[in-house]
């Protein structure tokens, strides 16, 4: 077995391993109970005050790898530079039938899995919207891709 071949074993093993932790912890990341329309409003008010982005993250309980993206932005230094650039609205998509209007406005297509990720600037104007499970993809890696994204969508100021 090459060098190369033992790398991505362990990242895969690794991945695999995560996403069962995570998807053991049960963690409640997306309430059902939230009004997104609500919620994505004040997020442009505290966004407009502080020159932040939001981060709309769409996603359920029941998903591992939504439950292994939220680590990712719980580890340093994602945590950091979500705190000083981002505010960030969980969107519950129930088993994709919830909300799914939010969804359609911020151009996210859900039924091509989750979590699925939309950056919008401060006044609430869509940046970028993941439209090919790329938030799958981003923690499928590691969290190391989850920074790159959070620097290239982090206000320029």
């Amino acid at each position: 077995m090459t060098a190369v071949t033992r790398r991505a074993l362990f990242a895969a093993i690794f991945v695999v391993a995560g996403i069962s932790m995570a998807a053991a912890q049960g963690r409640i990341i997306y309430s059902a109970t939230a009004d997104p329309h609500a919620d994505i409003a004040q997020a442009v008010k505290t966004a407009s005050k502080t020159h932040k982005h939001i981060i709309l993250d769409f996603g359920g309980n029941w998903c591992g790898e939504c439950q292994v993206l939220d680590i990712y932005f719980h580890q340093q230094p994602n945590l950091s530079l979500l705190e000083n650039n981002f505010v960030v609205v969980h969107v519950d998509i129930g088993h994709m039938d919830k909300n799914t209007d939010v969804a359609a406005k911020y151009e996210v297509p859900i039924k091509r899995g989750v979590p699925a990720l939309a950056v919008l600037d401060q006044h609430g104007r869509l940046l970028y919207s993941q439209k090919n499970k790329e938030g799958e993809a981003m923690v499928r890696t590691d969290p190391a891709s989850v920074t790159e994204f959070l620097n290239e969508w982090k206000p320029k100021h």
